[in-house]
This record gives structure tokens, C-alpha cells and sequence, in this order.
């Protein structure tokens, strides 16, 4: 007899395998988005699972909470640290690695035990498991009458490690906040005794080609302005610095007013008459107003 093949059987062989990849690819990779792109591949094949298991409320929590939150706090914190940031091997925790393989261990007896009790009893079945009122009212039944204690205590203590987080993460001001009269009298007194420019400084991408914060401004002469760039990603050295990038878009321009006025004045001039013209230091044709 040729045994039967179904939907969940197919979703199993093909959602599984790619799973256990996804997994593995997450600890073994040395990059961080590399790991999360793997892990939200896991998480996309885990609620694929739970949606062929007859459980649409865990696949609906899996996208919408684990897909959809988790992983944009995980992409949020990358952005925030950097990508590009070097981990230190220097153990800041004392025993992690005896805490962590005693971990894995116990993870893995748990898994063994979870699997071995799977293929010795007999399954009950998911009619049986969840009734005749379905799988999210059985589920809403059993959390808020048998499990509501537990449930009320897991939100209470993520609420407290929201709250500890928040002012762990607050810190006392180093400085007292300065006030507009203060800053003016402070820009005004900079000004007369050093010459620093009182006004605001020029934002990023000004008269370039694109207006990201690692592209730094264009003065009208087409110089950089050392003031639009901010100093951390100088540091850093990502800060585009390609003089000739930079100015394409000013000589573009710069040459399609030079066209557009020599052709109002009736003025054809030839190759040797275009190199003649007076050009500043940066290549720029220099245009009478």
C-alpha cells in the first residue's frame, strides 16, 4: 500500500531542513547581519510549521511578535553598535563559558527526552488535544484559568526588565543644558574672539550628489566643508572624500550655464577658446554674473 502523502508531511521535509539551516548558519556566521538574516529565515520556516499544524495563533505571534518586533530590535541594535564594531575576546563575565556548555547541555538532554516521549507514546492528536471549542479558545482557556498566575507574573517581570532597562539606560547629565541666550552670548563671544562662524552649521550632502550623512557639504566654490562632517564617522574613515565624486554634479552645472549663456549671446566658441576660459582652483569654469 502506498502510503499517503500530505500537505503537513511535505511542509515538514521542506520547512524542516531549512530550518536546522538557517540555525546553524546563525551561530557560524562571523557577521551580524548575516546572523540575522538567518535567524529571521528561521523564524519564517518555524511559523510555516505551526501554520501546517493546524496552530494559527502561534504563527500569527511568530511573524507579527518574534518576525516583526524581535527582529527589528535585533537590526535596531546593530545600527546603533555598528556592524563594522570589533568584539573583544577578553571575558568580562567570569565562568560564561562553564555556564554556557552547562547550557547547551542541559538544552540538549531536554531535547533528547522531548523527542525520545514523542516516538515511544502515541500522539493524542490535535482534536483531542484542543476539543471541540479549537485551538485559540482552548489555548485563551488554559492561559487565563490553570496558567494565569504564571502568565501575570512573566508580564509583571518583563514589565520590571523594561522599566530596569530604561533606567539603567538613563544617565545623570555631565553638563547643565545651555539656553538659547546662552548660546548666543557663547557663539556671539567665539565669534569676536576667534572667528567661529555663529551661525548653524551646514548640513551634509549641500550641492552634492546625494545627501547622506557620510557625504559632506559643498561650499559655493565647490571646496569641502570640513563643518558638515561629523567627527565620529571622520574618525572612522568612512566619510567620502572623493573631491572629483563630489564635484561632478557642480561642473555639470557649472557647464550648463556657461552652454545656455553663450548660446543667448550668439557665442560658438571652439576647443581651444573652452580651454582659455578662466577656471578657479577646483576646475570650475568661472561665470560673470
Amino acid at each position: 500500500m502506498i502510503p499517503l502523502v500530505t500537505a503537513q508531511a511535505v511542509a515538514f521535509w521542506v520547512l524542516g531542513p531549512l530550518s536546522v539551516i538557517a540555525g546553524v548558519g546563525m551561530v557560524v556566521n562571523r557577521k551580524p547581519v548575516h546572523s540575522a538574516l538567518c535567524l529571521a529565515g528561521l523564524m519564517v520556516c518555524l511559523a510555516g510549521l505551526y501554520a501546517s499544524l493546524d496552530a494559527p495563533f502561534l504563527f500569527v505571534a511568530q511573524i507579527i511578535v518574534y518576525t516583526g518586533a524581535v527582529m527589528m530590535l535585533f537590526v535596531f541594535t546593530m545600527m546603533v553598535i555598528g556592524i563594522d564594531t570589533v568584539d573583544e575576546m577578553i571575558e568580562t563575565i567570569k565562568g560564561q563559558r562553564v555556564a554556557a556548555i552547562i547550557g547547551v547541555v542541559g538544552l540538549l538532554a531536554l531535547l533528547v527526552l522531548a523527542v525520545g516521549h514523542g516516538i515511544v507514546s502515541s500522539p493524542a492528536g490535535l482534536e483531542q488535544a484542543t476539543g471541540a471549542d479549537g485551538n485559540v479558545r482552548s489555548l485563551a482557556y488554559l492561559i487565563f484559568s490553570d496558567y494565569v498566575f504564571p502568565f501575570e507574573a512573566t508580564a509583571a517581570l518583563l514589565i520590571t526588565a523594561a522599566l530596569a532597562a530604561m533606567v539603567l539606560a538613563h544617565g545623570e547629565p555631565l553638563f547643565k543644558q545651555e539656553q538659547q541666550k546662552e548660546r548666543i552670548n557663547r557663539r556671539t563671544k567665539e565669534f569676536g574672539e576667534k572667528g567661529t562662524q555663529p551661525g548653524p552649521l551646514p548640513n551634509p550632502g549641500v550641492y552634492a550628489r546625494h545627501n547622506s550623512v557620510d557625504y559632506p557639504s559643498l561650499l559655493p566654490d565647490g571646496s569641502i566643508s570640513d563643518d558638515s562632517i561629523i567627527p565620529t564617522l571622520a574618525e572612522r574613515g568612512i566619510v567620502v572624500v572623493d573631491k572629483n565624486r563630489l564635484l561632478t554634479p557642480t561642473k555639470s552645472a557649472n557647464k550648463a550655464i556657461v552652454d545656455v549663456r553663450d548660446d543667448q549671446k550668439g557665442i560658438v566658441p571652439g576647443d581651444d577658446e573652452l580651454a582659455a576660459e578662466p577656471t578657479d582652483e577646483n576646475g570650475l569654469k568661472e561665470v560673470n554674473r
